[in-house]
């Protein structure tokens, strides 16, 4: 069962939709009252309270987590939102495991062994739940890029057999060079500039395990990862989170780790060769495996604890008899990183853009909804979710899990951070050509004088960094915006650039992400406004959106759409 997307001539008369094609439209002044309910006060207000130093940086399980949920849920309350969870509550249970692995790293270059030290050499974990891993005697074997990819003919094993090895490889997807243009990439490669699945850190530690490896180490470098060597430390060095699964991970990854730069071309040079010449080969499709001339020997021991944690998931149900069992999901999540109690001084991952500003946005959004002369015609949900910081469990556990089935949910529109820049022409899309969502997002923009344009960073990946990927993953159309292009309006050309450069250095995954004095939230207000147009045309029309030829997702979500037999 195919369906194709509806575009609404949002512009068109006195109506902010039409009347055709199944669509039930209000006239536009029936949306200002919703419209008008999105305020820079609330947006402040409620960063302000979840980000406070009293929410202890809201790690899941922690007494953080207990304020946060219950603000969250005492906020849909007082709005007439009904309790979303299949067990009529305001809270679905998300199962974790908390992981705190205390590793030691021996590693043996002829007659030379050296212990590797956390967190300046080496961050590794292991997500297995035991007590005790061990790694001996593991050869090191640099893969290049780690990618199988038989789409573009990539295979960088070979067939060589990597049981039981560590596996040493580049980060992000290979950068081909275009053959008609060196100065950009190969646009019919891995997507040229944007990151594929497969430049995940995810992915290569997925294909490792898959491929029998012990261990796999990804080398660190700044700009390709999109992040510094801090954000390694602050977000993989400390306790991490599973999900519980009856097999306690034992087919995932034995040893997980990042490797700083330096030890990278220390480890390359102590074995003749140079990292640079073997970047360089990996970009060969004749590229082979190159063992390292060293071995590792890895053991580990973990600290593990039950972590009951939550989703709070709130409804409005919609108004239409035959439409009503079909939802649109809001997604943000509230977690972040707790307190660092290894340190003195400011010990609180505050989280107040990453992600208070996200779930202030959707509390918003909720509200704005409930404004409306009348509920939409199909049902909404506003899902806060938990362990994003940790690899996207909470929403990974919802979509696994949803209380109304994906077959019946139209759309993910995700917020993860917003913007705090001020007002901008531009609206940025996540992804953009995936699907049809972004040609409502289109549509809506004009309505403000603002156009789309591709996301600013796509080599960082950010598509597979936030929790709309899970939803994507499993075929759901998903719409995640970028917060600031690069000129804000009255403020210095490059201005947005500046700031963005500036939170990633220095407040990303830091304790230093608190609300600043120089915020301006009026181009958030205008986003979430964009955000609630586009939940709101999709929830009037019988065309549903849809992925775009040459989507990853779109074979899955036909599937899943297809009538049953």
């Amino acid at each position: 069962m195919t369906r194709s997307v509806l575009r609404f001539p949002w512009t068109a008369g006195p109506l902010f939709l039409v009347a055709l094609l199944g669509v039930r439209a209000p006239y536009a002044a029936d949306l200002q009252p919703a419209l008008s309910s999105i305020s820079t006060n609330d947006l402040f207000r409620h960063t302000r309270v979840l980000a406070s130093d009293e929410f202890e940086g809201r790690a899941p399980g922690s007494i953080g987590e207990e304020r946060t949920v219950r603000y969250i849920a005492e906020q849909f309350q007082k709005l007439g939102l009904e309790p979303g969870a299949a067990d009529g509550s305001w809270f679905q249970a998300v199962p974790l495991r908390g992981i705190q692995s205390t590793v030691q790293t021996l590693v043996t270059q002829g007659s030379t062994t050296e212990t590797w030290q956390f967190p300046q050499d080496i961050v590794s974990w292991s997500p297995r739940m035991q007590p005790r891993v061990s790694v001996p005697a593991s050869e090191l074997v640099f893969v290049g890029y780690g990618v199988v990819a038989p789409e573009y003919d990539w295979d960088d094993y070979k067939g060589v057999d990597v049981r039981g090895k560590t596996l040493v490889m580049l980060v992000n997807d290979p950068p081909l060079p275009d053959p008609t243009d060196r100065t950009r990439l190969d646009p019919t490669q891995f997507r040229g500039k944007a990151m594929t699945y497969y430049g995940r850190w995810t992915y290569k530690y997925e294909i490792a395990a898959a491929k029998g490896a012990a261990a796999a180490w990804i080398i660190h470098e700044t700009g390709p990862a999109g992040y510094p060597w801090f954000v390694v430390v602050n977000s993989w060095g400390r306790e991490n989170f599973a999900l519980e699964n009856p097999n306690g991970n034992r087919d995932e990854i034995a040893v997980a780790a990042w490797i700083s730069l330096d030890r990278a071309r220390q480890l390359a040079a102590a074995a003749g060769q140079d990292l640079e010449a073997l970047k360089k080969a990996a970009l060969r499709r004749d590229f082979r495996p190159i063992p390292l001339g060293a071995s590792v020997n890895l053991e580990v021991t973990n600290t593990l604890r039950a972590v009951a944690s939550r989703n709070v998931i709130a409804r409005l149900p919609g108004s239409h008899p035959q439409r009503r069992d079909e939802c649109v999901v809001f997604t943000s999540h509230w977690d972040h990183l707790g307190r660092d109690d290894r340190k003195t001084g400011d010990t609180i991952f505050n989280g107040a853009l990453d992600n208070a500003s996200g779930t202030a946005a959707l509390l918003e959004l909720a509200e704005a909804f409930t404004r409306l002369p009348q509920r939409p015609d199909r049902t909404l949900l506003f899902l806060s979710v938990t362990a994003e910081e940790q690899g996207l469990l909470g929403a990974r556990y919802y979509a696994e899990h949803p209380v109304i089935p994906l077959a019946k949910t139209l759309a993910n529109l995700n917020i993860d951070g917003v913007n705090v820049v001020g007002r901008q022409k531009e609206i940025g899309v996540v992804g953009q050509g995936l699907n049809t969502l972004e040609d409502l997002l289109t549509e809506a923009a004009r309505t403000q004088g603002r156009t789309v344009l591709p996301e600013s960073e796509s080599e960082k990946g950010y598509y597979y960094r936030s929790d709309h990927f899970e939803f994507a993953k499993l075929g759901v159309p998903a719409l995640y915006l970028d917060k600031a292009s690069d000129d804000i309006l009255g403020q210095p050309p490059g201005y947005g650039k500046q700031r963005r450069e500036e939170f990633r250095e220095n407040d990303y995954h830091k304790v230093s992400d608190e609300v600043k004095p120089w915020w301006d939230l009026a181009g958030a207000v205008e986003d979430t406004q964009l955000v609630f147009r586009v939940a709101y045309a999709i929830t009037q029309t019988d065309r549903w959106p849809e992925w775009k030829a040459g989507a990853e997702f779109k074979a899955r979500r036909e599937a899943q759409l297809a009538p049953k037999p």
